[in-house]
């Protein structure tokens, strides 16, 4: 019998954002569970620092360069381009209907296909509808609640619930009622939570707990942003960046116990429709946690940055696969996998043809699931041409085994990282070990040219006394 898949995916959940990932200040007992019951992944990664290009990346087994989709879909004439030494580059602003999703792959295969949540892959024309999901809960062009987290949220693909309704709740309700009404056939649940991502807001009894918390343990007054520090290797000049140096946010830590709390309870669910051992559950995130800008309401450290950075901890993500009688519980691994890896997995897993027409940057990790270890994905490649309002510059990056090089466009600097010495980026290796940034950035600059890869070109109005 074909497994039904959850596929659970988190907005701006950084990669310490979880008990079982580090953190002493959030709790997630569901989620723990979750993977004392499955495998824990230690190096996966999005293939973004910003969300469209991961979202796109996952329903397409693609990267975000190779399909023209670089940078979060903004809402039109209201957005400028972040311009600084460099000039921002175009790049697509929906997901092409051309692209054969996972979502039409399973489909095909006699999925029943759901969409929940946050889409933001394009206008009502690109809607998930139009990309092979029977069913569109909520998903749309916004990439946050607009109105906040509680209703009337005014998500034009989601009725309103009662005043006050917190919307995580509410979404998986919805996915419940989905389970509970299913047909025979297998299903693929697409469940896309608007949180964490700001506004950073929660039930008030959530909050009043970890104010309490927070005092508690002395961190209501501890000094937790810094202001204007730089990394090591950041040149910028025309940016002021706060960093959060512990976790200790209570909305925050609010939003992120309800996250948990509802995933309990679509788990609950599929208990309870006798369904659980012939389901996979996937738990992960599309980029890196709001560290640097937003509020900063967390921290990634030990990771270096967040969302919007070249740096772990704007791609370094959590990921937590169960499927009972395939995966040993209480798992770990190691081997680093990237966003466009899904797509094979599902369709391996599913017994379904695999397309390598489209799922062209992808490789099936289906047999790290089974326990085996031998498992040889090759580089993982990153391309971000954009400035961010989170502070990081344009670039684009490789990694491969332990070695991560990033090359910084406004000046065509080269940081080289040992990942299992130096986790947290501090030790450039470029100058010290350059023949290994020769041949990672060889591979680079090869990749890059290979899919034409856009390229930002100096700013002729660049203010350079700034």
């Amino acid at each position: 019998m074909k497994p039904n898949i959850i596929f659970i995916l988190i907005d701006d959940m950084g990669w310490r954002d979880l008990t079982c990932y580090g953190s002493t200040f959030y709790e997630t007992p569901n989620i723990d569970r979750l993977a004392r019951d499955g495998v824990q992944f230690s190096n996966a990664y999005a293939s973004c620092p910003v969300c469209s290009p991961t979202r796109a990346s996952i329903l397409t087994g693609k990267y975000p360069a190779t399909l023209g989709l670089t940078d979060f879909i903004h809402g039109g004439n209201s957005w400028t381009p972040l311009n600084g030494k460099l000039l921002d580059v175009p790049y697509a602003m929906q997901l092409p209907l051309s692209e054969t999703t996972v979502a039409k792959a399973l489909r095909e295969g006699g999925y029943q296909t759901w969409h929940i949540g946050k889409w933001h892959l394009g206008s009502p024309d690109y809607y998930p509808g139009k990309h092979g999901f029977d069913i569109n809960i909520g998903g749309c062009q916004w990439g946050h609640p607009n109105n906040g987290y509680f209703s009337p949220w005014g998500i034009s693909t989601l009725a309103d619930g009662p005043e006050g309704a917190y919307l995580t709740d509410h979404l998986t309700d919805e996915a419940i009622k989905l389970i509970e009404n299913r047909n025979d056939s297998p299903f693929f649940l697409n469940m896309c939570h608007y949180a964490v991502h700001t506004p950073i807001q929660a039930p008030a009894h959530l909050i009043a707990k970890y104010e309490a918390k927070a005092r508690a343990l002395g961190l209501d007054t501890q000094q937790t942003i810094v202001e204007g520090e730089q990394h090591p290797a950041d040149h910028m000049r025309h940016l002021r960046v706060q960093r959060r140096i512990i976790q200790s946010d209570p909305a925050y830590a609010a939003m992120i116990e309800n996250l948990d709390a509802n995933i309990g309870r679509l788990l609950a669910a599929v208990d309870t429709a006798g369904i659980a051992n012939n389901t996979i559950v996937i738990f992960t995130s599309d980029n890196g946690g709001l560290a640097t800008s937003e509020g900063s309401p967390t921290s990634n450290r030990p990771l270096a940055e967040g969302k919007g950075w070249m740096y772990e901890g704007g791609t370094r993500e959590p990921l937590i696969v169960k499927w009972p009688d395939v995966i040993a519980p209480g798992s770990t691994c190691d081997h680093p996998i990237a966003s466009p890896d899904f797509y094979p997995t599902f369709l391996e897993a599913c017994w379904l043809p695999l397309r390598p027409e489209q799922h062209v940057d992808g490789t099936s990790f289906l047999s790290l699931l089974k326990g085996e270890n031998e498992f040889d994905r090759g580089p993982i490649f990153w391309h971000y041409p954009h400035y961010g309002n989170q502070g990081g510059t344009p670039g684009s990056s490789i990694r491969l085994g332990d070695y991560k090089l990033i090359e910084f466009y406004e000046d065509g600097r080269l940081e080289l990282y040992n990942l299992q010495e130096d986790l947290g980026e501090t030790r450039n290796l470029a100058d010290t070990q350059p023949q290994i940034a020769r041949e990672l950035h060889k591979q680079l600059v090869g990749w890059r040219n290979s899919i034409e890869a856009k390229i930002p070109r100096p700013n002729p109005a660049y203010d350079t006394s700034t």
